[in-house]
């Protein structure tokens, strides 16, 4: 590939978009957040599908709630409707109920009431809070567990997450994903912001603030750092970013460009895309930034490095074909296997946590769109439509894939679940919002 045809893959709709934003920003001086601090903006949800089936649960209001910053019940209740398996049902029966009432489960039952959630919170003569909950399961006549946490008032929103995570697997046996995390990068006028949210949106944080752009955002399986690429150099660097402290360490920093950070499951490697040697070549490290090593070696461009999940494979994108497709490799290097196969352009891969489905973009008949791949069977589906979608990433229980599309005319975030049937959006009032990348599950 001549510098002229590698230069307009490079600026491709979707595949250079990142790179192409970054080559257009101004020279600026650059702004660091040293502490995460709260953003006003946030994002708003709207739900367009749904599960095939679906449980109907009922939340009571917390008792004690009265004058606390979140409401427990109406986190709790937007936690589970929006999941899609989850509807709401309503009724004056449950505002007087706690964790420790007794309740006749055939009553509700006969009310189309397959869950029902109540619980109290307390203010503590300390300051903390004392909050408790029940779940009882109307079929099975039972209670799934009574539980009891004692936290800040800081933890309150958080904890309500894990509440509905608590249902959430109790009620459909897989891990909820309401009490993890999402970044992405908001773009406004001469500004730039790396912004920490959970994971419906809400409470945003700022991570880093400059006038520089700021791709490619990386958690650790940790959830305790962030590897991005940031221009305030005025070229592309990658950085490990601790986000408890604010302390930054720029890790690829070689001749060129350094771009695509992705850590490997075991949080002690990450791959990057280096310029340096010339073309676009994959290389690992260590994730204190020694023991660098070369991948990849053909003409053109490799890039968008992801580890499988057993540690053994890198998936990435490359145009050693002709156009950019999806291949896989051995975490060491050594020949590359060709992975997708339908369209002439398909990239930025992603791999779900149990290493059986691939999720990326995919141009078809001139749009760019969402699709996952069933890795045994070689069976691909379409999960977008409105084909102006990038930059796939799956939640850590598997089930759904964070995404940036457009609206109006900016760039907003959505989230699809594997098979496509549960669909919704978080819409930002003003703000342009891409590069989103789904965190792992949070230690206890």
């Amino acid at each position: 590939m001549n510098a002229n045809t590698a230069m307009q893959l490079q600026t491709s709709p979707v595949f250079w978009g990142r790179l192409r934003r970054a080559a257009k920003a101004a020279l600026a001086t650059f702004a660091l957040a040293i502490f995460v601090t709260p953003v006003q903006a946030q994002l708003k949800i709207d739900i367009t599908g749904v599960g095939a089936n679906q449980i109907a649960f009922s939340a009571a209001p917390f008792q004690g709630n009265q004058g606390l910053p979140e409401d427990i019940k109406k986190i709790i209740e937007a936690d589970l409707v929006r999941s899609g398996f989850f509807r709401s049902i309503n009724t004056s029966s449950n505002v007087d109920l706690n964790e420790a009432t007794l309740i006749d489960p055939t009553a509700w039952k006969s009310i189309g009431v397959d869950a029902l959630i109540v619980g109290s919170v307390k203010k503590l003569p300390d300051g903390r809070l004392d909050l408790r909950f029940n779940l009882h399961d109307t079929a099975q006549q039972k209670s799934l567990g009574k539980f009891s946490y004692v936290i800040a008032p800081s933890a309150l929103r958080l904890h309500a997450h894990k509440i509905a995570d608590f249902v959430y697997e109790k009620m459909l046996g897989e891990k909820g994903v309401f009490a993890t995390r999402i970044a992405y990068v908001e773009k406004s006028p001469g500004r730039y912001r790396l912004i920490i949210a959970d994971s419906d949106g809400e409470n945003p944080q700022v991570a880093l603030a400059s006038k520089e752009p700021i791709i490619s955002p990386s958690w650790s399986p940790d959830g305790a750092q962030l590897a991005y690429v940031s221009f305030e150099t005025r070229k592309p660097v990658v950085f490990v970013h601790t986000l408890a402290t604010g302390r930054r360490k720029a890790l690829a920093n070689f001749k060129g460009s350094n771009s695509a950070p992705a850590w490997s499951a075991n949080g002690q490697q990450l791959a990057v895309v280096l310029t340096k040697d010339g073309g676009s070549q994959i290389f690992t490290m260590g994730a204190d930034g020694g023991g660098l090593t070369r991948i990849t070696s053909t003409g053109g461009i490799n890039t968008e490095p992801a580890f499988s999940h057993d540690g053994r494979s890198i998936f990435f994108t490359s145009d050693r074909g002709g156009g950019p497709q999806v291949y896989r490799m051995a975490v060491n290097g050594g020949g590359a296997t060709r992975v997708t196969f339908e369209g002439s352009y398909n990239i930025s891969p992603r791999i779900s946590p149990d290493d059986k489905t691939l999720t990326y973009v995919t141009r078809r008949d001139g749009q760019f769109k969402i699709a996952a791949l069933d890795l045994a069977s070689g069976t691909d589906m379409l999960l977008t439509s409105t084909g102006r979608d990038e930059s796939p990433s799956f939640s850590p229980n598997g089930r759904y894939i964070l995404y940036a599309t457009k609206s109006g005319g900016k760039g907003t975030l959505a989230v699809v679940s594997k098979d496509g049937r549960i669909k919704y959006s978080l819409s930002s009032s003003g703000a342009d919002i891409s590069e989103p990348t789904w965190g792992p599950f949070l230690n206890d």
